[in-house]
Parts: C-alpha cells; sequence; structure tokens
C-alpha cells in the first residue's frame, strides 16, 4: 500500500536512488492558496546535510509540481510532483547487494518480493518520506484556515528527556537548535549524546512529541478509522517508529478511573474538561481538546561498524556498511511527524463535512 488516506489522499513513489521521490496527492478542494515558500521551507527542515548531527548527503530537496496548482491555487484535480535526487552514491552499497544488514528490511523485502533494491535501501529508505512532508505542507495550509495548528519537537534522545508538559514549552524556540527541543538547556544535552554516539560510529534513538491545537469537536469516525488510530496508523508508517501514544498513553494506566476522568465543564458557551487525560480525542471523534502524542524512534539500523550477519545464500558473514548516515533520526523527523498529522486532519476534515449532509 503507497496511499494513504480516504478524501485527502497521497500516493507516493520512488526510491533513495531512483531518478525521483514523487507524489500525487489528490481530493484536495479547489481554491487552496497555495504558499510554495512555506512547502520548501518544510521539506528544508527534513532535508539532509543541514547540521552537524544529520546525514551529510548533500540534497536540495526542492520540489517541481507538475499539476494541480494554477495560478497560485489548488484547481482540485490531481496534484502531481517530483523532487529529484542528486547526490546519491550507489557504489557505497555494492557490497550489500547479498547481505542482510541487521534489523533492516533487506531479509524481508526479499522475502516479500524475492528481490529487493539494495541501494540505500531503496523504497524503504526513509528518504520516501519527502512526499509526505509535501502533501502534509499543503494540508497544513489547509487547517491552518480553520484555525488549527500541528506543533512537534524532540523530547527524549536517549536516555535524556525533556521533563516539562507540552503546555510549558515556548514553542518558537524549537527551531533555534539543531536538535529542534524547544529547551535550550534540555538541547545541548541531546546534541552531546548525538555527537557521542556518532563518534562511537553508533546510533540513538528517542521520542518525537507533538500537539494539536483548534480541532473542534465531531472529528473522527466510531468503530473503524477513529481519529487517534488513524494517527496511530501514520505515525507508526514512519520509519524507524517503535510506538505511538496519545493523551495519558502508557502511563494513564498507573491512575484510577476516578483520577484519569476528565471532567466536563462549560466555559462562556463551550463544553470544555478540567483536565485532558483522554488527549483530545474520546470514542476515536475529537471532543475539541488539545490533542498531544508522543512517538518512539528506535536507533537507527546503520551503524559503521562490522557486525555480524547472514547473506542471500544462508552463510555466516559480517557487514561494515559505508555510505552517509543520521547517528540519529529524531531532528529530521519532527516535520515527517508534524506532516503525517496534517494529512490525517486533513482528510478527517473532508470526511466531517460528508458525515453531516
Amino acid at each position: 500500500m503507497n496511499t494513504i488516506g480516504r478524501i485527502f489522499r497521497l500516493t507516493s513513489f520512488g526510491e533513495s536512488h531512483g531518478g525521483a521521490i514523487g507524489g500525487v496527492i489528490d481530493g484536495c478542494p479547489a481554491g487552496l492558496i497555495v504558499d510554495l515558500d512555506f512547502i520548501q521551507g518544510e521539506l528544508d527542515r527534513r532535508k539532509p546535510g543541514q547540521s552537524r548531527i544529520t546525514t551529510q548527503r548533500a540534497e536540495s530537496d526542492k520540489v517541481e509540481f507538475l499539476s494541480g496548482i494554477f495560478q497560485g491555487q489548488t484547481t482540485g484535480t490531481p496534484i502531481g510532483f517530483i523532487i529529484r535526487n542528486q547526490d546519491q552514491h550507489s557504489s557505497d552499497y555494492n557490497d550489500l547487494k547479498d547481505v542482510y544488514r541487521p534489523s533492516h528490511a533487506d531479509f524481508t523485502y526479499d522475502q516479500k518480493y524475492g528481490m529487493r533494491d539494495h541501494r540505500g535501501g531503496g523504497r524503504s529508505s526513509a528518504r520516501e518520506t519527502i512526499a509526505r512532508v509535501v502533501a502534509g505542507s499543503i494540508a497544513k495550509q489547509m487547517l491552518a484556515g480553520l484555525g488549527i495548528t500541528i506543533r512537534a519537537f524532540v523530547s527524549q534522545v536517549g536516555e535524556i528527556s525533556l521533563s516539562k508538559s507540552y503546555q510549558e514549552i515556548d514553542f518558537s524556540l524549537t527551531e533555534s537548535n539543531i536538535v529542534r527541543c524547544p529547551d535550550p538547556e534540555t538541547a545541548l544535552k541531546m546534541i552531546a549524546r548525538i555527537e557521542e554516539a556518532g563518534r562511537n560510529h553508533d546510533t540513538v534513538g528517542g521520542v518525537v512529541s507533538g500537539v494539536i491545537t483548534g480541532v473542534p469537536s465531531g472529528w473522527g469516525e466510531p468503530v473503524f478509522n477513529k481519529l487517534h488510530a488513524d494517527l496511530g496508523h501514520a505515525m507508526l508508517g514512519i520509519n524507524a517508529v517503535k510506538g505511538f501514544e496519545y493523551g495519558s498513553g502508557f502511563a494513564g494506566t498507573e491512575l484510577s478511573g476516578s483520577k484519569h476522568n476528565d471532567i466536563f465543564v462549560k466555559t462562556g458557551d463551550r463544553i470544555t474538561t478540567v483536565t485532558n487525560h483522554s488527549g483530545g480525542i474520546q470514542g476515536g471523534i475529537s471532543n475539541g481538546q488539545d490533542i498531544y502524542w508522543r512517538v518512539a524512534f528506535k536507533p537507527i539500523a546503520t551503524l559503521l561498524k562490522e557486525q555480524k550477519t547472514i547473506n542471500k545464500d544462508h552463510q555466516e558473514t559480517t557487514v561494515n556498511p559505508k555510505g552517509r548516515h543520521d547517528p540519529c533520526v529524531l531532528p529530521r523527523a519532527v516535520p515527517i511527524v508534524e506532516a503525517m498529522a496534517a494529512i490525517v486532519l486533513a482528510d478527517h476534515f473532508l470526511l466531517s463535512r460528508l458525515s453531516k449532509i
């Protein structure tokens, strides 16, 4: 499945070392004014080579729109786009043609398809997420017109965690440092931890947290395609993601029901809740409160050091990858997490309009 969404849909295509990554966005309403500079800015947040703690692959990641936008507005027809690959070092992967890298998709792709593109992981490469950022940036612009804001940030790197809740955070500081943690003191510790992993030819994982404000009550489906289920589906579809929780998440299991329940109150002419353990979603449908969540990313599987493994002929061997890789995916994952949330919300916004016809 290379498509996400039911009304607002993205189909992506391309491989890490192919000619281009691209996509088709279908279902976007006509008349949306498109800020191309904003889209490129979102891609720049995701692109490689942006700091000393990311891969040094040099890609401009300039998006080319092929259809669906005319005179600065969406036409309602499919929006086609590509981002050309420019800095592939495919020869770096020649030694991996018949070898299965530990914890990569090499083995499973071979089992599923009977073949695989070994250059940079092919379709399993995180480079495919460029298409998601393009679609998400268009979805963000649609949602902004409804007063909805999506923000994500790095809240944990390895054992180093940001102790503040999202209500205490100054989100204007997120882009002020290369790790995208909105707390400067914690950010310095996170950067040092990532640099340590890089020096040791190792990698480190962590958590990206997100919060959505401005979503009205009533978005989401009651049984299948619950709003939180679709958010989880989107986040778990991001490379290297190992877990998703929203609202009180796993920590909520430690509370009694009387402490966990969100008591309804009337605030002005609105119904709100005293607490928000539900994370803005109840019964799979938004209740008008902030939607917040956490996404766990594993340490990147590619280590620039020798490891034992198995080859295609089922023989024991070793692998010592070359190439340019992130010691930590988290800083570049922030715009991807935001993009996936935006795609899901845009889809549920359009679905909500159908449910009231």
